[in-house]
């Protein structure tokens, strides 16, 4: 991997948006750590690894964060390195879809756009329920399907108007964020390390336990590793973002990048002192939070219910991030016309210069994803069960972020196999001969994930993600196809970009 040696002007990150086609609107005031920030935020150790801690430790136990974490980890390492090095030859805030329309033409574009869409709604939805099931309890509310929902769309709302009032805001929200997560997890491994009870370490590494009937431990433990993978999501976020960050080329690719490998790091440290703390291997798995159920036994009770503010607040931090993340997605894919009443959510507020329509979609579209997994349990209950809703929803959101991420990795193969992409291609980031290895690897590991989390127990996941792909696949053929052109330069010249920066700017 390279970097130039010299940092570029605000001129030139404008300069190299005018390129390809499009103006200056929205803000560009954040920096490589904001930019870094945003995707560490939305990855976010204390939400992923704490509100699927049960789903990893009942399918596998110990072993799923003693292994299964490193193992998920080194893997993620060539996803994000591969799509990393796409941020920088392609700095736009479309990002994905623009990567793969540019590589294989609107048609794939498009797809990648749409499955990118389910999987970051699906991810501010997994993200703010999980949270809602957090806070409920700390706020002395009954544990109860209204309630949850009540304070999920709260949270939804919250992150909707801090978006909608700005960047400058919500990037300083990022930065902090990042050292939150640090010291969030200093504070979780600090106080067990110091006033909890310890298994020996092997335990993490040999223990192996799983309530799974029916399976083998070696699959079950497979489906344990939704655990780690749903964690690993989201780090794209960096490259919808990258129209706002300065010196986008290279900033942008090291936030895709540090953000999985440093988070990589705390979560593992954080899981093992949280699995080194369980007294009851039974009980915890049996218990309705593992994770808060380790805290109240290993800790004192008010000194446990802190830690759980502080883990809160981080899934709140997350889910602030993941807004700001969505909501590019669908202003660039609107920009381009690839979404019903794509004028409404391509508008940029004039006040905040913030694509306001589409923070708002984003937003409520999240809230509207687990009411339909509800309404697909409650209409066959024979099949699943409440329990399910939240692996399922996380699972859909795994899926389609990952072919998201898939589709244009594989297009960048082939088109350097065709000899259409050469290093020239390539911006200052970039991984040289070993981007090829690193594009397979990294494909391999996405189909991998792909097949596995649509299997039992996940087959919810699967029922549900397929339906939508069916649905996405008529509505390309019958309103899409030969109608949409992928990405739509906003003006001819320099000239004219210039002109349509000057009115925004008034």
């Amino acid at each position: 991997m390279t970097q130039p040696a010299q940092k570029s002007s605000p001129d030139a990150d404008k300069e190299t948006l005018h390129q390809f086609g499009y103006a200056q609107q929205l803000l560009r005031d954040m920096g490589g750590f904001s930019n870094f920030a945003v995707s560490f935020s939305i990855i976010s150790i204390l939400t992923g690894a704490v509100t699927l801690y049960g789903t990893g430790l009942n399918a596998g136990g110990p072993v799923v964060m003693g292994i299964g974490w490193p193992l998920v980890t080194f893997f993620v390492l060539f996803v994000a390195a591969a799509l990393a090095e796409l941020a920088s030859a392609i700095p736009t805030s479309g990002a994905l879809y623009h990567w793969a329309s540019v590589l294989g033409g609107p048609g794939w574009g498009w797809a990648t756009a749409w499955l990118n869409l389910i999987g970051l709604v699906a991810a501010i939805a997994g993200i703010d329920y999980g949270c809602a099931q957090f806070l409920a309890p700390l706020l002395a509310l009954e544990e109860t399907t209204a309630n949850f929902l009540f304070v999920f769309a709260a949270l939804l709302l919250s992150h909707a108007a801090l978006n909608h009032v700005g960047i400058r805001a919500v990037a300083r929200l990022n930065d902090f964020s990042a050292v939150y997560h640090v010291a969030g997890v200093a504070v979780v491994v600090l106080a067990l390390a110091f006033f909890a009870p310890r298994q020996p370490v092997a335990w993490l590494f040999q223990k192996t336990f799983t309530t799974v009937k029916d399976q083998p431990y070696w699959f079950a433990f497979l489906g344990g590793l939704l655990q780690a993978q749903w964690t690993y999501t989201g780090y794209d976020a960096s490259a919808h973002t990258i129209e706002e960050t300065k010196n986008a080329r290279v900033s942008a690719p090291w936030g895709i990048y540090l953000s999985v490998a440093i988070s990589g790091l705390f979560g593992f440290v954080m899981l093992a002192f949280v699995t080194l703390a369980i007294g009851d291997l039974d009980a915890t798995a049996a218990a309705k939070n593992p994770f808060i159920h380790i805290f109240e036994h290993a800790l004192n009770p008010r000194f446990g219910q802190a830690v759980l503010w502080v883990v809160t607040l981080a899934m709140w931090f997350c889910g602030l991030s993941c807004v700001t993340s969505t909501s590019r997605m669908i202003f660039a894919f609107a920009r381009d016309g690839g979404m019903p009443a794509s004028r409404v959510w391509a508008g940029v507020s004039r006040k905040f210069r913030t694509p306001a329509a589409a923070v708002w979609l984003a937003s409520a579209l999240a809230f509207l994803l687990p009411c339909l997994v509800f309404g697909v349990v409650a209409a066959r209950p024979a099949a699943f069960n409440f329990d399910k809703l939240y692996p399922a929803v996380t699972g859909i959101s795994t899926i389609g972020l990952y072919l998201s991420y898939g589709i244009p990795l594989l297009l960048k193969v082939r088109a350097v196999r065709r000899g259409l992409w050469t290093s020239r291609a390539n911006g200052p980031w970039h991984l040289g001969s070993w981007s090829v290895p690193v594009n397979v690897i990294a494909l391999a590991w996405i189909a991998f994930i792909t097949v596995l989390f649509v299997l039992p127990p996940n087959e919810l996941t699967g029922f549900i993600f397929g339906g939508a792909a069916f649905a996405l696949l008529i509505f390309y053929l019958t309103c899409v196809r030969g109608r949409f052109h992928g990405p739509v330069p906003q003006a001819k010249s320099h000239e004219e970009l210039l002109q349509l920066e000057h009115e925004l700017e008034r």
